[in-house]
């Protein structure tokens, strides 16, 4: 899977749940609520104060160790 500011964060997390911790560790401890499931990782970022570029960043590269 390759993250980019549109992809959904509900598709990320059911595509691999171990990647939630990923979201943690951002500041993103809503994963469970419906709208955090619905929202691309851009709005979710500026809603939380996260660097957008750097929650993608991580989120492949833990994808791409994963292949």
């Amino acid at each position: 899977m390759e993250v980019t500011k549109e992809t959904i964060i509900g598709d990320i997390i059911d595509f691999d749940e171990d990647c939630s911790e990923i979201f943690l560790e951002a500041g993103m401890h809503c994963l469970d609520c419906p709208v955090s499931r619905s929202e691309c990782i851009e709005d979710a970022c500026d809603v939380h104060g996260i660097d957008a570029d750097e929650l993608i960043a991580k989120l492949n590269a833990y994808f791409a160790s994963k292949k």
